[in-house]
């Protein structure tokens, strides 16, 4: 069994031996990365974030951004699908009965949040679905967008007006087969072909009122203090780890295409060297900002919050320009499936219109550069 000490080897031989060969294919039919996942798990990669006591790695988000970015160098699908996981389950791990924490440190329990909606579309704190009481149980009506592992998931961290208190929402644990949930699916995108990001209608959906996460009104202050922090860092490792990856992708390219009428190699043209030069850089720049972020989080710096907006506004930003960079150094060969830089320059655009989208980020860290309240 995969324990804090052995998780490392582990996922690297999975990203190796599974995660990478399975990439192209999960891409190109649109697939759920299901054996990466299914190998994640067997290995106990999915309790990254859980209870040593539930039989999770206890990792923290460290520990579950290495895990991501790893990845996210293979198969940005499987990183999205294992990132939204983590972020579920470190709400469940706060709020849930300890069997629902157990299934999700097996795996047995694929976690995912449901916070977007069509209404308020990437103001992801602003649900408009609602919870209403009928015989003993609550009801819930949603049209929630963009949900990651929509149809695979086991069960959704959902959000919705509060059932009777005061504030912005509650937060639910909501079953992927309850009566009443249809996914609008299949997904057919452009970039995170394989991450099964779907819509996601409710209508009259029974659940207990034992399914509540936390307080009734209390899902502002659980999205802000346990779910924005990670996702926004393994949304970051996510892009960061798909940055490494075209870093080496081009800088082998350059090393092995010859100009045979010159007798040289497209890496001996320094215009070329300048180029993987600021890829490099500007990846480093991406790593050592979340880097910064984590310490932040974990010794409670004041400035915790605004590292949390920074990482993922820098992450998703300086993805796009490294991989325009990759497309334009390898040229006609980068619109090829076979040297796989394609991949990931459709796939890095997808951080950027996740909400908080990068827009929205750029709003908050102005606001709170200029002492203005967030929300």
């Amino acid at each position: 069994m995969t324990t804090t000490e052995t998780y490392q080897p582990a996922l690297a031989r999975i990203c190796a031996q599974t995660i990478g060969p399975a990439a192209a294919e999960v891409d190109r039919n649109g697939a759920f990365p299901e054996k990466s996942i299914a190998a994640l798990q067997a290995a106990g990669l999915l309790g990254a974030v859980s209870a040593v006591e539930v039989g999770g790695l206890a990792l923290g988000a460290r520990g579950a951004a290495e895990i991501v970015g790893r990845v996210a160098q293979e198969c940005g699908s499987s990183a999205m699908v294992l990132a939204m996981h983590y972020c579920g389950t470190a709400v469940l791990e706060a709020y849930a009965p300890v069997d629902v924490r157990r299934a999700a440190a097996s795996g047995d329990h694929l976690s995912t949040l449901a916070f977007s909606e069509e209404g308020s579309r990437s103001h992801f704190w602003a649900p408009l679905s609602t919870a209403r009481p009928e015989g003993g149980d609550v009801l819930l009506d949603a049209r929630k967008s963009w949900i990651t592992s929509a149809s695979r998931a086991t069960a959704y961290v959902w959000s919705s007006k509060p059932l009777a208190a005061e504030g912005l929402s509650t937060l639910w644990l909501v079953p992927a087969k309850a009566d009443g949930i249809v996914v609008e699916g299949p997904f057919d995108g452009m970039g995170l072909r394989g991450n099964d990001s779907s819509r996601v209608r409710a209508q009259a959906v029974r659940v207990k009122p034992s399914a509540m996460l936390g307080a009734d009104g209390k899902g502002f202050d659980i999205m802000m203090a346990v779910v924005l922090p990670l996702f926004n860092v393994l949304n970051a490792a996510c892009s960061i780890g798909m940055m490494e990856a075209a870093v080496t992708r081009t800088a082998q390219h350059a090393g092995g295409v010859q100009y045979e009428h010159l007798g040289s190699r497209l890496a001996d043209l320094a215009t070329i060297r300048n180029y993987i030069a600021r890829m490099r850089v500007k990846t480093d720049m991406a790593r050592a900002l979340l880097e910064d972020t984590i310490a932040a989080m974990e010794s409670g710096r004041p400035d915790t919050m605004l590292r949390v907006l920074e990482c993922k506004a820098a992450a998703a930003e300086t993805a796009t320009e490294v991989l325009d960079l990759a497309m334009r150094i390898c040229g006609g060969a980068a619109f090829r499936k076979d040297v796989g830089i394609e991949r990931y320059f459709r796939d890095t655009r997808a951080a950027g219109v996740m909400g908080p989208t990068t827009d929205v980020l750029y709003d908050f860290i102005g606001k709170a550069v200029c002492g203005m309240p967030l929300f």
